[in-house]
């Protein structure tokens, strides 16, 4: 798996400012507004630039609690050309920020969970550079059209609630951003990108999995983790292949979905944990995890499971979890007896069976908010 880094900011300035250099000469970007922006194309063409340093900012200074306080300048009389030198060397800053930060580092942005590690920010200054330029080339009566490819990792990072067309990634881009409209679906009036989550405990994070990371790891790659000597159990494989399925469908939604358990101390993914789908109509969701076999024996799922518990039972969303063990896992058992579940009772069993399938084999624990 490529990360979302450096060779695709550049892609995607380059894709803007071959667009821009050829407008810069005989129009009023000044005069114009900006597609359906309040903006003119001239103060479009700075707010990229501004954003792209920014971002890099962020990253640079391991900013963790709000934006570092600072800005860019336009020299007076800089004309439409000087401004694409900007975003041209704002975008090689951005890049050269995205290389050079380590995987771990997350620094401050607010949507939606205050956080972005570098490939976040690499995907968010690429829709920046591809959506304002679109702005700009519709205000000045131009066609422009990115990289597909690009419009679909960008989607894929940060829009992962998103149902994906993959014949029509910028379309559907443009739909998700309220610039446009796609067959079946309402019109777009307020969005926000969705980096994704990750929760702390005292030895691991735990790192939501994006939609491209999902797919990834369920074809048989890494996911863009490094993982501990033994690699991904199959569950962790498993599981997802659900999310990148979930995704595909336009139901999968990222507080809900799977997280990688990464350890401090040295960065390695030791094992995976999540949910089986949103809560259902009684507020219950069903939580599962497994850990590398180099892994195992150390607290690491007791350790993400409390985590996630409590993270998840602090949401209204739901108001109970359980998870369904083997009868001979006695491990597992340990671990959920741990983390705060108890044993279901037979009558609730055995309604699981019932209703919804529970194999035989298969014991049901539960703990409530």
């Amino acid at each position: 798996m490529t990360d979302m880094g450096g060779d695709q900011v550049e892609e995607a300035v380059t894709s803007c400012a071959t667009l821009l250099r050829a407008a810069a000469a005989g129009r009023d970007w000044d005069g114009v507004r900006a597609g359906r922006l309040e903006w003119s194309c001239r103060r479009t063409a700075e707010h990229i630039a501004s954003d792209l340093i920014a971002y890099a900012g962020q990253l640079a200074g391991r900013a963790t609690t709000a934006y570092v306080p600072f800005d860019i300048a336009i020299d007076e009389g800089t004309d439409d050309a000087g401004l694409v030198d900007v975003i041209e060397t704002t975008g090689a800053l951005l890049a050269a920020a995205v290389r050079t930060t380590p995987r771990e580092v997350r620094a401050f942005h607010p949507y939606p969970f205050r956080s972005a590690n570098r490939e976040g920010f690499a995907a968010m200054g690429i829709a920046e550079i591809l959506l304002h330029t679109h702005d700009i080339a519709e205000g000045l009566g131009l066609p422009y059209e990115p990289p597909a490819e690009l419009c679909a990792r960008v989607l894929a990072r940060i829009f992962p609630h998103v149902r994906p067309e993959p014949d029509t990634p910028w379309r559907t881009l443009l739909w998700a951003t309220g610039r446009g409209d796609l067959p079946g679906r309402e019109p777009v009036t307020e969005w926000r990108w969705n980096n994704n989550l990750v929760i702390g405990t005292e030895r691991l994070t735990l790192q939501g999995v994006t939609p491209d990371a999902a797919a990834d790891l369920h074809a048989g790659g890494t996911g863009g983790f490094e993982w501990i000597g033994s690699g991904p159990f199959d569950g962790t494989r498993q599981a997802a292949g659900l999310l990148a399925s979930a995704y595909e469908q336009g139901v999968h939604r990222p507080e809900w979905g799977m997280f990688v358990l990464v350890r401090r101390e040295d960065g390695l993914a030791v094992g995976a944990i999540g949910f089986h789908g949103t809560p259902d109509e009684e507020a219950r969701a069903e939580v599962g995890y497994d850990l590398s076999e180099d892994a195992r024996g150390r607290g690491y799922a007791t350790e993400a499971l409390c985590a996630l518990a409590e993270a998840a039972l602090a949401r209204d969303e739901v108001k109970l979890l359980f998870a369904t063990i083997d009868r001979e896992n006695a491990p597992s058992q340990r671990v959920v007896a741990r983390a705060g579940f108890t044993r279901a009772s037979e009558e609730v069993e055995k309604a699981a069976r019932e209703l919804h399938g529970l194999e035989e084999s298969l014991r049901m624990y539960s703990r409530e908010a």
